[in-house]
Formats: structure tokens, sequence, C-alpha cells
């Protein structure tokens, strides 16, 4: 079955394994999303979407434990703190 668009996103994107004492809050969350987006030149979905999939994954936006991993995280680290370039 071929990976749908979120769950490429959470693949590349999100690390679940190594679980973090606070995790990714919304923002943070649509945030590495946009910036998964960017990199893999697709037009993001709105957030109510992703919260949807999420949901589905057993992945709560409000409450979670999640990570950030690969080039989109460090896209959107850079991008949300422009003083560390």
């Amino acid at each position: 079955m071929p990976l749908t668009h979120f769950n490429s996103f959470i693949t590349e994107a999100i690390d679940e394994n190594v679980p973090t004492l606070r995790g990714l809050r919304p923002d943070e969350l649509y945030g590495l999303y946009t910036s998964w987006c960017l990199l893999n030149n697709t037009q993001p979905r709105p957030d109510e979407a992703l919260w949807e999939h999420l949901k589905s994954r057993g992945i709560n936006a409000e409450d979670n434990h999640l990570g950030m991993k690969g080039p989109a995280a460090g896209d959107y680290i850079l991008a949300s703190v422009p003083s560390l370039t």
C-alpha cells in the first residue's frame, strides 16, 4: 500500500521512537509539516487535515511525546530561530 502524503511526513520528519518529555506543540508540528512540504515541493494541507490524520494514528497534537528528525527538522529549526544562521 502506498504511503499517503501525511504518512510520508510522519515517516520522514517525526521521531516516534525516542520520546521526549514535552513533545511537539501543535504550532511546532504544523511548522515541521510546512518545512517538510517545502523541501518536498508539495502544497501544505490545512492544519485540521493534519490533526485528523494524527488522531487516526493515535497521536494527540495537543499532548504527545514526539520528536523531530530529518531535513525538515533542520529547516524548521533554522527558520524558527534565525539567529542561529
